[in-house]
């Protein structure tokens, strides 16, 4: 490589070779989304949905954290600032996603019942759409799948939904269960393309997530991760995968009983999931958990101590959001979360304090880091897990505009 040729001209075939290599990455995995992901989705039943639903799960899991007040403290180790953050919550803002459930949690019904429920559906989708910041910031429904003997169902509900609603509701995102191949997202994106032309709205505004509760969503016939192809086949569309408990673990054999977030073959299909969705911009959902707290005192307490402990599991192996099937859960919920990043927030912002003054201390983060740190600030304080005050009061050179610029990739340290 020695000779009279330019330093530029030395490295053209090299450039020839990586500029498509280039091109790809940046549009495979453009990186994290701005908007803050919601901590869960809560799943009602279409049967059940009315206006009112956010208020009153918010006032139900209220109620359940004033009578488990002692028992959801010694839970977050004693700090009661963690339970009077999560009431608050409870009562403001208590829900923030929802499903209106059409599908599993709906059952099969007459055609002109589930065609009343759909396009009630949609209405009250739009009614939340003014009821912000109270009402769910994102929301919509889940079909019926793509599988022969359901889809014509499926997609009839859809489109009442939309009907109900007078167009496609700001925040507006429907779930497709039980993906199984591929082909299936580029018909999905094909409805999606339809309901946009109806609707008078551009490419790509609709949006959907994709419920991985099959083994085939995970290895396909071929051997291949059909989740991380369906990612790149449904993007900018797809905006979520989320894992589906019970079908995936009654379809791998696991008896009931054994069932669980926490099974080896549930960390398997999630560790499949997150690595698949990394970088994209697509976002990862836990699932449920069927145990609700209700019953006795012992049953109710088994149940808290329960779902906290799934939450805290999930948040601690970086899956952010998982659902909620009783409005109980919303207090476990929010306990957990706030709990969980108002304890890393002190460690986080002492760290990026060190990374932006370049100090050494007992650790030395490089920028890749540094820009997890940041997430864990945004993340808590998208939960009202602190404000933005209490991180500078640890960490001045932590200011809001410093960690906007570590969050687009410039290291933090703004011009």
């Amino acid at each position: 490589m020695t000779g009279s040729a330019s330093p530029a001209g030395k490295w053209a075939q090299l450039d020839e070779i990586l500029r498509p290599v280039d091109a790809d990455l940046e549009a495979n995995y453009p990186g994290e989304r701005a908007e803050p992901q919601p901590v869960h989705t809560a799943y009602v039943s279409a049967a059940d949905v009315a206006v009112d639903t956010p208020a009153s799960w918010g006032g139900q899991a209220a109620a359940l954290a004033d009578e488990a007040a002692d028992l959801l403290v010694e839970l977050t180790g004693g700090d009661e600032v963690v339970v009077d953050l999560a009431r608050r919550r409870l009562r403001h803002n208590p829900i923030e996603d929802l499903r209106i459930d059409l599908e599993d949690g709906y059952g099969w019904r007459p055609d002109d019942v589930e065609d009343g429920h759909a396009r009630r559906a949609g209405e009250i989708l739009a009614a939340w759409t003014d009821m912000r910041p109270h009402a769910p910031r994102s929301a919509g429904v889940r079909a019926k799948g793509l599988g022969a003997a359901e889809r014509a169902r499926g997609l009839r509900t859809l489109e009442l939904v939309l009907d109900g609603a007078g167009g496609v509701p700001d925040g507006f995102v429907f779930t497709v269960p039980k993906l199984r191949d591929v082909r299936q997202v580029d018909a999905i994106n094909v409805v999606c393309a339809e309901f946009e032309r109806a609707h008078g709205l551009p490419a790509h505004a609709v949006r959907y997530e994709l419920q991985v509760e099959i083994p085939q969503a995970v290895m396909s016939a071929d051997g291949r991760a059909t989740v991380a192809e369906a990612i790149h086949r449904g993007t900018p569309r797809l905006s979520g995968l989320h894992y589906g408990t019970y079908d995936y673990s009654a379809a791998c054999g696991i008896v009931s009983a054994q069932q669980s977030l926490t099974h080896p073959v549930a960390d398997h299909a999630k560790a499949v999931m997150q690595s698949a969705a990394a970088q994209t911009g697509v976002w990862i959902s836990d699932g449920s958990t069927q145990v609700v707290p209700v019953g006795g005192p012992d049953k109710v307490e088994a149940a808290i101590r329960r779902h906290h402990a799934l939450v805290l599991r999930s948040l601690e192996r970086g899956f952010y959001q998982g659902w909620d099937m009783h409005p109980g859960h919303l207090a476990t919920r929010w306990v957990a979360v706030i709990g969980f990043f108002r304890s890393a927030m002190p460690t986080a912002a002492q760290r990026l304090q060190a990374y932006f003054d370049r100090t050494s201390g007992d650790v030395v983060d490089e920028p890749a880091t540094a820009m997890s740190l940041a997430a864990v600030l945004d993340r808590g304080l998208s939960a009202g897990a602190f404000t933005t005050d209490e991180i500078v009061q640890i960490a001045p050179l932590c200011s809001p505009e410093r960690l906007d610029a570590l969050r687009v990739g410039g290291g933090g340290l703004p011009a």
